[in-house]
């Protein structure tokens, strides 16, 4: 199939062939038939994409700040080479869209093949989406003209405004800004029997929305106009859908409400607030989130889990099923907002119009048109032959996360040693995104096909978590050397069935244990004869917040932030000691605001008679270096900051500092291909079996 991409550094678009997505619990395949271009929103995208480095960091104060926090703990080189691979990234496009049902998963009992949906959030620009069920409505048979479903996104957020809004029939209500927001929002307004007068810098009514009046917002006497319309008083709402650089809309929001009226913002501009109208009015400001409740909620967009509707009347989902049921109802009506029907193929001419738009088109509602496609469902996409150097090893990566795409893939692929064969990813936007930057021979949703080829030497494995420890069963049992990202896996169960298929299999087992390659570390062990004389370890991990409801933090998916992360630095302490693990222990902080478990301590006892500290922490400042190892050993000390820079302490201090942030990712991936090809062995999985055991059975305790 293929999907629509934003290409970040020049603000381009391209549409990318990629597998359709695997259907998912509580998901639906879609065929889209149209989608919706927000002109808005992703004229703002494009126009982001096509300026300058210094003017995207203008343009974007809040990166640049995150940016140069990561400098001061990364390191200059290292912070600069993650910008520009992010920049690489292309950006899916696209938020709101109708379409046919091809399959419904487990879970999915509200759709059957066939059905007619509008779907938000998941529906991007691309000929098939993957829409989990509580962002897709159904549409009846009595809306003939399906084409309107495709605005539900912007329905659902037009809703959501009014309900923020407390509006209430009889009201009259300013809409500022009338763009096809604008315009949605005004006729639902005006079907909920409302009085709109509306605002914008130029005249863009229209016959179909029913307007009280029309005020052009840059009018001096716009205050004034508004209160004759409203008998001296003002409106009692405002929402402002209006998409500007300035704060314009919320000083003429302040300056046409009546007395304690509600302003809402479901547009994007600045929201500098003036005290004093505010204050004399003691007016109300809320913005609206989107499409409803239901919004950036894993639980309801992920899982499938809905709100009762005793507690939220209209959640995100159900602000979509309202948009439908006025239209279905003729309550209103939007066909003639769609000024424009462009083929799929042809969306270049779609951004070319909201952005420098050179023939000067009338436009409000664009959308694009998906023609039929036999190849649009197809598991497999290749592409163009390619020579394969004898010397590479070929790779099957399974899975296009964030760590796949932003670190193994460049890395990997700076060492030269790996040619890139196939890529199986279970969604199209992760592959369509790494098969842009990176070539790969073939690209498809199935991994089983990986394990099918007989040219592919090694298959890295890098997917949530849970999946792990199957995946490198099946690779090893199909004779394949196997890289599989850290944790190896979750239970003792799947370690020893990994072990246990491992001992009998001719491919050899790697674990992302990347650190202990470190040049730093293995300075460390070098100079202070770690793995000889006893020594005593501190390690700090300033690990940083994340959300309770990230996957990392479930234990059934991600096994939770210990066994995911941790698992490094008991491998560093390993490594330099070199001796026998005889006791691991793991206490976890009880604190009521950091309810998860990522606040722990994790004691080791080592049969040298050494001893080591793990400090696993979310609550530190991001300011504070992420990792720093001190090691106390024979009357010298140690301090490793962050993999950047290290200070020695002895007879005399000695200082090493890194331009680049080397956690031992490349050092890693150099080893992986001394031991498929037989130059050395393959000795630190052993490590691996062992801290794993201990570090799982320490976390049940």
């Amino acid at each position: 199939m293929k999907q629509l991409f934003l290409i970040i550094n020049d603000g381009s678009i391209k549409l990318i062939d990629t597998p359709v997505p695997i259907i998912k619990d509580n998901y639906v395949l879609v065929e889209t038939l149209y989608s919706v271009i927000s002109a808005g929103t992703e004229r703002g995208l494009t126009s982001f994409g096509g300026k300058n480095l210094i003017q995207k960091a203008m343009a974007r104060p809040d990166q640049v700040k995150k940016v140069l926090e990561k400098m001061s703990t990364d390191g200059i080189v290292t912070t600069i080479e993650s910008a520009f691979t992010r920049l690489n990234e292309p950006m899916p496009m696209g938020y709101s869209a109708v379409g046919k049902v091809v399959e419904c998963g487990r879970g999915v009992t509200e759709f059957d093949k066939g059905d007619l949906v509008a779907m938000a959030g998941q529906a991007y620009h691309s000929e098939v989406n993957r829409v989990n069920k509580n962002l897709v409505v159904k549409i009846p048979n009595e809306m003939t003209d399906y084409r309107q479903g495709a605005f539900c996104a912007l329905g659902g957020i037009a809703l959501q405004g009014i309900h923020q809004a407390q509006i209430v029939p009889g009201e009259t209500v300013a809409v500022i800004g009338l763009g096809l927001l604008g315009h949605i929002t005004a006729r639902i307004l005006d079907a909920y029997g409302c009085d709109v007068i509306g605002y914008d810098i130029k005249d863009k009514s229209l016959p179909e929305t029913r307007l009280k009046a029309f005020v052009l917002s840059n009018d001096e006497n716009a205050a004034e106009i508004t209160k004759a319309l409203t008998k001296g008083r003002g409106v009692d709402k405002v929402i402002i859908t209006a998409a500007a650089n300035s704060n314009e809309p919320m000083d003429l929001a302040a300056a046409i409400a009546r007395d304690r009226a509600i302003i809402c913002m479901i547009g994007v501009t600045q929201m500098n607030i003036d005290r004093r109208p505010y204050y004399e009015k003691e007016l109300s400001f809320t913005i609206a989130r989107s499409y409803g409740p239901g919004r950036y909620d894993s639980n309801y967009e992920e899982k499938g889990i809905d709100y009762p509707i005793g507690h939220v009347r209209f959640t995100e989902g159900r602000n979509m099923e309202e948009f439908i049921r006025l239209i279905v109802g003729k309550r209103t009506d939007f066909s003639d907002l769609i000024t424009h029907e462009i083929d799929f193929e042809k969306a270049a001419e779609a951004y070319e119009m909201i952005t420098t738009n050179k023939n000067n088109e009338k436009y409000i509602g664009i959308l694009l048109k998906y023609s039929p496609n036999e190849t649009k469902m197809d598991s497999v996409v290749r592409s163009a032959k390619r020579t394969i150097n004898k010397k590479q090893i070929s790779v099957g990566l399974i899975g296009a996360g964030n760590f796949s795409k932003n670190t193994l893939l460049p890395i990997m692929k700076e060492t030269g040693l790996y040619h890139f064969r196939a890529l199986a990813n279970t969604g199209g936007i992760g592959a369509a995104q790494a098969k842009n930057v990176f070539s790969f021979d073939y690209v498809t949703n199935d991994y089983s096909k990986l394990l099918e080829d007989e040219e592919i030497d090694l298959i890295i494995v890098s997917t949530q978590h849970n999946s792990h420890a199957s995946f490198v069963v099946n690779a090893l049992k199909a004779g394949k050397n196997v890289y599989c990202e850290k944790p190896l896996c979750l239970t003792i169960k799947e370690l020893n069935c990994i072990e246990e298929v491992y001992r009998t299999s001719k491919g050899e087992l790697f674990c992302g244990m990347n650190r202990r390659h470190a040049p730093l570390i293995k300075q460390i062990q070098k100079d202070f004869s770690t793995d000889k004389v006893p020594a005593v370890y501190d390690y700090i991990v300033n690990a940083g917040h994340i959300p309770e409801d990230h996957w990392t933090q479930d234990e059934r998916l991600g096994g939770g932030r210990i066994i995911g992360e941790a698992c490094h630095f008991v491998d560093v302490i390993q490594y330099l000691d070199g001796s026998e693990i005889l006791s691991l222990d793991v206490t976890f902080a009880q604190n009521e605001a950091f309810s998860k478990k990522d606040n722990a301590l994790i004691t080791l006892r080592f049969k040298s008679g050494a001893v080591g500290n793990i400090i696993y922490t979310s609550m530190g400042s991001k300011r504070y270096s992420k990792e720093q190892l001190r090691v106390f050993s024979s009357g010298k000390v140690c301090e490793m900051d962050n993999y950047i820079s290290m200070n020695q302490y002895g007879s005399l201090k000695k200082t090493t500092i890194k331009l680049r942030q080397d956690k031992g990712i490349k050092n890693e991936y150099e080893l992986i291909y001394k031991v498929i090809r037989g130059e050395t062995e393959n000795s630190a999985i052993e490590d691996t079996f062992i801290n794993h055991r201990l570090l799982i059975e320490g976390i049940k305790k």
